[in-house]
């Protein structure tokens, strides 16, 4: 497969455990990945390069996920972007009503049920 065929997907995750583990899931599956840490960083990085997928948790040091996704839907350029909302805390009912992300998981997550998500919205961006 050619670097350019990858999908690309960006993880917006600033718990490092977190992060590690869903960027080997995602390399391991041939997937282009970058991790921001922070918002700030993720603003930057989406001005250099739209990803296929984004991976989105909720609550962040610098921003609250449930903005950016919001922000991300209703701009013209980036709300066709599937967006995995992740949150620790078990009140995805709450995350569902005020954001429209793509996909809502639970963390912990189960690998596997992260990667068939992961797979089917990055294919259909």
């Amino acid at each position: 497969m050619e670097a350019t065929d990858k999908k690309c997907v960006y993880v917006l995750e600033d718990n490092a455990n977190i992060a590690d583990i869903i960027e080997f899931l995602l390399v391991e599956e041939l997937y282009e990945v970058k991790v921001c840490k922070n918002a700030n960083t993720f603003w930057k990085e989406m001005q250099q390069h739209t990803p296929d997928m984004i991976v989105l948790d909720v609550i962040l040091p610098d921003a609250n996920g449930l903005e950016i996704c919001t922000k991300l839907k209703r701009d013209i350029r980036t709300h066709r972007i599937p967006i995995m909302m992740m949150s620790g805390n078990n009140y995805l009912s709450k995350v569902k009503s005020k954001c429209d992300a793509d996909s809502y998981i639970n963390k912990p997550f189960d690998l596997n049920d992260f990667m068939e998500r992961v797979n089917y919205y990055s294919h259909i961006a």
